[in-house]
């Protein structure tokens, strides 16, 4: 997993709790890392979980939550990193996700080669958009969370629902955006 993803991990943790939080959930966590990361380097993506675990044993805070707050806040540092993805985007938050696997994740695998990205296949049927998504590590909470954060960042007015897909290896989740009014 890229070190960015860590990096904003915890550049939020500090602050939304603190500092001292931050050494908290590493001494925690035990991380073979230490909690040193690069934003170009590149971890086990096991040591994201293990520090939103212990995320979770210090502030009581459920680690699905706390991955969906993770994501929203990771969407919005996206959106201030690459703001040359949201140019023309007058379609919302539907036209921006439609494009997530052709665009978005193609230039991230032009960018970092060896990341190791979930797939998206994504369907559009009028006031509705199913996003299917399959990865081979459990992220379905933060992938949820940077959907919600998408939806905040165009200021719609959609539910997100969710839907787990059993039975098959990896992570596997159907979200199901819906446009009210």
């Amino acid at each position: 997993m890229k070190g960015m993803i860590f990096t904003e991990f915890m550049e939020m943790v500090e602050a939304s709790w603190s500092m001292d939080m931050v050494d908290r959930i590493i001494a925690d966590s035990k991380v073979a890392s230490g909690g040193s990361y690069t934003s170009v380097g590149t971890y086990p993506h096991e040591e994201i979980i293990a520090l939103i675990l212990a995320l979770s044993q210090a502030t009581g805070i459920a680690p699905p939550e706390l991955a969906r707050t993770f994501g929203k806040h990771l969407f919005g540092r996206f959106a201030l990193a690459y703001p040359r993805f949201f140019h023309g985007m007058d379609g919302g938050c539907f036209q921006f996700l439609y494009g997530i696997e052709h665009v978005i994740l193609a230039e991230v695998s032009k960018l970092y080669p060896d990341a190791e990205l979930p797939t998206f296949e994504v369907k559009i049927e009028k006031s509705c958009l199913n996003l299917t998504y399959y990865s081979p590590h459990p992220f379905a909470d933060l992938a949820q969370g940077l959907i919600e954060g998408c939806v905040a960042h165009f200021a719609e007015d959609i539910e997100v629902g969710s839907e787990a897909i059993r039975g098959q290896p990896g992570a596997r989740t159907r979200f199901i955006l819906t446009r009210r009014g």
